[in-house]
């Protein structure tokens, strides 16, 4: 295997960043995870503009996007892969070990692994702890990510696939890796962005594409909705069977497997698709 490792295509027992980069120490830092099909990246622009606002919220040097085009082509032609998840990380690169930057240029590594194929439906749970829907890092892709894996870690544990998160307010927010939708009355909703979620690429597509609304809903609607099912960019959309144990009486049921025909319509149309 291959990865890009400032600059350049590394074996992967020869791809090391510092032990004292700043995503390591601190978790400063941003990545972003694309499905790739054939050897080819879904969706690479909105991603690396997702990548470009994050940088900026989190006070980076805006990553040089051709170069980052440049290194994924590399990694990918070094690396053939049917259907595989290629990730992008940029971190504020080497400094000391308090939470103060250094002086050196960011780190950015690219690197791809196979991706198995991803299950039609799966079942979630919720968790306790919250989502801050102001906080410094609200709907930024960061690389601190441990509350996802401990989350996720409880998930696992519990048979399901995936956790979902209410925010401060008590509201309806997201998964560790994932957006959330639900069906009431036949209509398509997922929160907004103001409650705190990652701003999902599938999410923002599907948005376009289905006319699903922006709703703030209560944490609790996930025990009365028709239908709920997940995006993410290697999930595309996955109908959910039960939350915490209780089964749906549909899923995948005909809303979501509507929005999974378009989406799946759409993205096989463009490979490299834009929001208006």
């Amino acid at each position: 295997m291959k990865l890009w490792v400032n600059g350049g295509l590394k074996d992967v027992e020869e791809a090391t960043v510092s032990v004292l980069d700043h995503g390591l120490t601190v978790g400063d830092g941003i990545f972003e995870t694309l499905k790739t099909v054939q050897g080819r990246p879904f969706a690479l622009t909105l991603h690396l503009e997702r990548l470009t606002r994050g940088a900026a919220a989190l006070g980076l040097p805006e990553p040089d996007a051709d170069e980052i085009r440049r290194a994924c082509a590399a990694v990918l032609d070094a690396n053939p892969l049917d259907r595989g998840r290629l990730r992008i990380t940029y971190t504020g690169g080497t400094a000391s070990l308090g939470s103060e930057r250094g002086a050196s240029r960011p780190t950015l590594v690219v690197a791809a692994g196979e991706m198995p194929p991803r299950p039609p439906t799966t079942s979630v749970i919720t968790v306790p702890w919250t989502r801050n829907e102001r906080g410094a890092l609200t709907g930024l892709k960061s690389t601190s990510y441990a509350e996802n894996v401990l989350a996720l870690a409880r998930a696992t544990e519990r048979g399901a696939g995936e956790a979902l998160f209410a925010n401060t307010a008590g509201r309806l927010c997201e998964g560790t890796a994932s957006n959330v939708f639900v069906v009431l009355d036949g209509e398509l909703h997922t929160p907004p962005l103001a409650a705190g979620p990652l701003p999902g690429i599938t999410r923002a597509l599907l948005l376009a594409w289905t006319g699903a609304r922006e709703t703030d809903l209560p944490f609790d609607v996930l025990g009365r909705a028709d239908e709920v099912f997940l995006t993410s960019s290697l999930r595309d959309v996955q109908g959910v069977t039960a939350v915490d144990g209780r089964p749906l009486r549909t899923a995948p049921g005909p809303v979501t497997a509507e929005a999974l025909r378009i989406f799946e319509k759409n993205a096989a149309a463009d490979r490299d698709p834009a929001l208006s």
